[in-house]
């Protein structure tokens, strides 16, 4: 249960990365979409936080809008404590 919780966390983070780079792009997801050979509704999943892009998809988001793959997980933080298993949590981005 608490896995699920992490993972939507992580997605919404995500999510909200992708649009605020589109929008200060000033691009619609159907342009996002086009430049990163992927449909309109995938980019609005992704940004909803309903779907968690794979690799490729994240490098192709982050050319599309000319940021970096790191700008698109900012805030995303996986912690190593001393047990045996990790997990991930948000910060919020440092400018804000």
């Amino acid at each position: 249960m608490a896995e699920d919780r992490e993972r939507e966390v992580v997605s919404s983070q995500f999510g909200g990365n992708l649009r605020r780079h589109r929008r200060a792009a000033g691009l619609s997801q159907e342009e996002v979409a086009a430049l990163a050979s992927l449909h309109r509704t995938e980019i609005g999943l992704v940004e909803r936080g309903r779907r968690e892009p794979r690799v490729g998809t994240l490098v192709k988001l982050a050319a599309a809008l000319s940021v970096t793959p790191l700008d698109l997980l900012d805030g995303i933080v996986w912690e190593l404590p001393a047990t045996s298993e990790g997990r991930m949590r948000v910060e919020p981005p440092e400018d804000e």
